[in-house]
């Protein structure tokens, strides 16, 4: 079981990011363009909302199952000395509830805005700094290696 939840975790990571580099973007250019908020906006920015939450849900299940999670049993604080551990159970974690919690604020801001630069400015900037965030904390020896 753990291997399937870790396989579509690091899978449906490169959905996440793909997704949210669009919106992020899409959003960007509108906002520096000057251009009008349209439904296809809305739709992105919803299902960049939506595959975010299923991600963090993926991990959140994850996170209880893997075999790392013993380590705060046997090494209590002493995971935060250990790098790797921290970043496992500690940072990734941590930083990416914090990412996707940006991407819910944007997504509700956005929804209450009425002019087209207004709801396009949130999403542009809490998108691309969660952007930011995710790309921090990834795994990269192991999840590209």
């Amino acid at each position: 079981m753990y291997s399937i939840i870790k396989n579509l975790h690091s899978y449906w990571a490169y959905l996440v990011l793909l997704v949210l580099l669009v919106a992020s973007i899409n959003a960007l250019i509108k906002v520096f363009g000057g251009k009008e908020y349209e439904a296809k906006d809305f739709r992105i920015s919803l299902f960049t909302l939506i595959v975010s939450h299923i991600q963090l849900l993926i991990g959140l299940v994850l996170y209880f199952v893997t075999p790392r999670f013993e380590l705060w049993g046997e090494l209590g604080s002493e995971v935060m000395k250990n790098s790797m551990a921290r970043l496992y159970l500690v940072e990734h974690p941590l930083v990416n509830i914090i990412g996707v919690a940006l991407i819910t604020i944007g997504y509700s801001k956005h929804k209450k805005k009425l002019t087209s630069a207004a709801k396009l400015k949130p999403i542009a900037i809490l998108y691309t700094i969660a952007l930011v965030l995710f790309l921090s904390r990834i795994p990269w020896s192991t999840w590209i290696g």
